[in-house]
């Protein structure tokens, strides 16, 4: 779904130019999405698992770590992390990032047509700190490590294939992957204050056993336009792959990142912005800045990023509220869940079932405060379509 053109985010520097005390937006000015009124109406009381919901939606626990899944003899991991689901003949598999160090890996979750867990396993063991990732159009899951000089790794999410490590994807602070179809690419996001922004470009598509890892470079202050520059060495070493290029921008600790309709979103948690390229222009933009919000800010911490057939986007909080809020097509940002009492943790994992009808996450330290005390959950209502 097309999204009205945002904020243009003229970036010098990480610091927003200004042309007569306004950000530049091209042929016109205006703020980034504003607080509003959700589409999906007011947060209700908390419910027995301790979310407010919307009226009609509903919310249960699907695994808690360092006990079994519910209906399967798998012991769920620690620190639920980046998560996504993919279909599963009538039915769909979620697969979570393990975000602890060392160990990590990722496990998945299988479900029934009607939502019955039918199985839980591993797919990913021995990595660190598995913290995002991504899928792959081919239906595999990147699972990224936020450590330097990280790896990308590809997983089964149905766990027959063995999880292949891919160097050529770069070695950094990994967060997030996104697929981009149709210029046949990945874009991956950086975890430190001055990270980078890249995309990889396989030699063929389907396969990222190798490929070029590029840099987005900013161009022109006054017109918020990028381009994209070969990394010479993504090994990473001795000299870090966000400081080999001249003129790579910066970005304050890349977080989440989403892609659909020739655009991709990504989260920085330093500045609490949600960045949008537009990869038809190559501009990039701001679609969230709570510098910038008029009043309370509604989102605070943002983290992993998803988005919805309706176009709405996801936006997952790094402590703050503990909510998870919404970013409409029009603009208005406002809380879609909140965990109360979990204070300690942190909304992760965000993605909905192939049918769009459920939405997965976790709060990663929800029970106790610690890796140890993570919880994942799923809500069922009427998203729009």
């Amino acid at each position: 779904m097309e999204r009205r053109t945002l904020l243009r985010a003229a970036v010098l520097g990480g610091s927003s130019a200004v042309l007569g005390g306004t950000l530049w937006r091209g042929a016109a000015y205006a703020a980034p999405a504003q607080p509003g009124t959700s589409p999906y109406g007011a947060l209700g009381a908390p419910d027995a698992n301790g979310i407010r919901l919307p009226s009609g939606f509903t919310s249960r626990v699907i695994a808690r770590s360092g006990q079994t899944v519910p209906g399967t003899s798998y012991t769920w991991h620690n620190a639920p992390d980046g998560g996504a689901c993919y279909a599963d003949g009538t039915g769909w598999i979620y697969v979570s990032n393990s975000e602890i160090n060392p160990s990590g890996g990722a496990s998945a979750v299988r479900f029934s047509s009607t939502g019955t867990v039918t199985g839980a396993y591993r797919i990913l063991s021995g990595t660190r700190q598995n913290c995002a990732g991504g899928k792959t159009p081919w239906n595999t899951w990147l699972s990224c490590e936020e450590v330097s000089l990280g790896y990308v790794y590809e997983t089964d999410p149905w766990g027959v294939d063995a999880a292949v490590q891919r160097p050529a994807m770069g070695r950094f602070k990994h967060e997030a992957a996104a697929a981009d179809p149709v210029r046949k690419v990945v874009y991956l996001t950086e975890d430190e204050t001055d990270g980078r922004f890249y995309r990889f470009v396989p030699t063929t598509w389907g396969s990222l056993a190798s490929g070029t890892l590029q840099v987005m470079v900013a161009g022109s202050a006054t017109s918020g336009s990028f381009t994209w520059a070969n990394v010479p060495d993504p090994d990473g070493s001795p000299t870090t792959t966000r400081t080999q290029v001249s003129g790579a921008k910066s970005f304050n600790g890349g977080e989440g990142c989403h892609y659909a309709d020739d655009t991709v979103w990504f989260t920085t948690k330093g500045d609490n912005r949600v960045w949008q390229l537009n990869l038809v222009n190559n501009t990039y933009e701001l679609a969230y800045d709570d510098s910038l919000v008029s009043g309370t800010a509604p989102l605070t911490g943002v983290d992993n990023i998803t988005g919805s057939a309706s176009g709405d986007l996801f936006v997952a909080e790094d402590g703050g509220n503990m909510e998870i809020c919404v970013i409409t097509p029009s603009d208005v940002v406002a809380p879609f869940l909140r965990v109360d009492g979990q204070s300690g943790s942190e909304i992760t994992g965000p993605a909905f079932s192939p049918d769009g009808t459920r939405l997965y996450f976790s709060s990663q330290r929800g029970t106790s405060g610690s890796s140890s005390g993570g919880i994942t959950y799923e809500v069922k209502g009427p998203f729009r379509t």
